[in-house]
């Protein structure tokens, strides 16, 4: 899309006619001062090892087929990952993680992502965030989130033929995507499923659509450290949900 005002950008989502169109998009948009400041003073102050990379620097579109039948929702992009490579879960641990997990079941051509032209493919798959760019701390604000839902509103819709399960990963990605499925008109039960590493709801909508939703904890560093989550748990969730999407 062209002629949009860049701080304008979540409201002109709903317009996207393709998954292409909403990823141009998303890497434009400039609707969240904080985190426009915070992404762009990373990119230029870097961390050691990186100091000789370009940095990507702004907002971190999905990554995948148009035709996924799975989602795959995690929480925002790292600043040394994604804000740095222009890829979710690229180029820090969490993405090795994650991608190892999704190459072991079959989901991900490679398992060790490093760049944008790695030449890694997702099979049938689909990485996106609530939060596209990266926030101080790991923390987005409730109001950025809110801020930019619309993309994820919009990413699901586009996947609206295909789509089957989606896998949230963390606490954070589970209460904004059911935000998200909310506001666009889909049965959620009162009072909201809670999240859990295994959780397993079945969402439905009015006009007949079905998605089972998954939870994961996230496979951030902290988690993965600690062996609150280990990459056998988040292949074990990864291979129910290839299943279901396969059904």
């Amino acid at each position: 899309m062209t002629g949009v005002d860049p701080e304008a950008a979540p409201r002109a989502a709903a317009e996207t006619p393709d998954i292409a169109a909403l990823d141009h998009l998303v890497a434009t948009c400039r609707a969240c001062p904080r985190l426009v400041a915070w992404r762009e003073e990373v990119a230029v102050v870097k961390r050691a090892a990186f100091r000789d990379e370009p940095y990507w620097g702004r907002p971190v579109p999905g990554f995948g087929p148009a035709d996924a039948r799975m989602l795959v929702v995690g929480l925002a992009p790292a600043a040394h990952g994604g804000n740095r490579t222009g890829r979710m879960f690229t180029g820090d641990p969490s993405g090795n993680v994650l991608f190892g997990a999704l190459h072991a079941v079959g989901l991900a051509t490679g398992a060790r992502p490093v760049s944008r032209d790695d030449g890694i493919e997702l099979l049938s798959t689909r990485l996106t965030a609530p939060v596209h760019c990266a926030p101080p701390e790991n923390k987005p604000t409730p109001e950025e989130r809110q801020r930019c839902a619309p993309f994820l509103s919009r990413e699901l819709e586009l996947l609206r033929p295909t789509l089957r399960v989606i896998v949230v990963l963390g606490a954070f990605g589970w209460q904004a995507l059911f935000t998200v499925l909310l506001t666009g008109g889909w049965n959620v039960p009162r009072p909201r499923p809670r999240f859990a590493h295994g959780a397993h709801v079945v969402i439905t909508h009015p006009d007949g659509r079905s998605v089972t939703v998954l939870g994961s904890y996230h496979v951030s560093q902290r988690n993965t450290a600690t062996g609150r989550v280990t990459a056998a748990m988040v292949e074990d969730v990864l291979s129910r949900a290839k299943t279901i999407a396969e059904s």
